[in-house]
This record gives structure tokens, sequence and C-alpha cells, in this order.
């Protein structure tokens, strides 16, 4: 029995907090003002409600996240249009060896010229591309 009596019964559950909140204040809203305040809430994409009021109540620095769409989209279609790019620069390479390698020196050459000319236009458009983003990020990336 001493043995038993010497360990500590372990009850389970959570370890207590130290300093547990447990003053309960209730305040009520009008439809305007609580529109309002979930605009707000939302804006500040924080998960709990209870934890925003306090920090708008004590004064702490609220941060909003505004997530814009379009440019979101804008990042995501100019990435994967880099990755093709950066493909089609794989391909150029492996092309260029297989012409050398099935056809005579000439028949390569007039492929080439024309690859070339390909080449070039994929310049131009590269150039228009980078000119582009240029323009999205002056007008809707250096407002914030």
């Amino acid at each position: 029995m001493n043995e038993n009596s010497n360990k500590k019964q372990h009850k389970g559950g959570r370890n207590p907090k130290s300093d547990p909140s447990i003053h309960r204040h209730v305040f009520r809203l009008t439809d305007d003002e609580n529109a309002q305040l979930l605009t707000l809430f939302e804006a500040s994409g924080m998960t709990n409600k209870a934890k925003f009021i306090i920090s708008v109540v004590f004064g702490k620095e609220i941060k909003t996240v505004k997530i814009d769409k379009v440019t979101m989209d804008y990042y995501m279609r100019l990435t994967t249009f880099h990755c093709q790019f950066r493909s089609i620069g794989v391909n150029y390479n492996q092309i260029v060896k297989l012409l050398y390698r099935h056809f005579s020196e000439k028949k390569a050459a007039a492929f080439l010229y024309k690859l070339e000319k390909q080449t070039a236009e994929m310049a131009v458009l590269c150039q228009k591309i980078i000119q582009l983003t240029e323009e999205f990020e002056q007008k809707h990336l250096k407002k914030q």
C-alpha cells in the first residue's frame, strides 16, 4: 500500500493555464455596427473573433491581409509561361543536336535558319512580356 500512496495520481485532461481568461463582458451592437465589426474582422484575417476584439480594445496592431485575385492569377500564369519558355530552351538544344545527327550539313542549316526566325519572334514576344510585367507592377503592385 505504501507504493501506491507515494505515486501521484494522474487525473488526465488539459494542463491548467497559468493566467486563465475568466472575466466576461457583454455588449450589444446595432446592425450597422455589427456589419462594420464583421467587415473589420474579416479584413484582419484573424480566426478568433474574441482575440480580434481584444486587440482592437487595447490598441494592439491589427494586420489586414488583402488578396487580389487578379494579381495572383496574373502571377501564376506568368510563372507557368516562364516554365514553358525554359522548356522551349531545352527543346531548342535537343533539336539542334538531332538536326546535325540525322541530316546532312546543308539540310540541317536550312532547318536551323527557319528555327532561328522563330527564335527571333520568340525573343520579341519575351520582350513584350517583360514590358507588360513591368507596367503591371508599376500600376498595381507599387501602390501598396
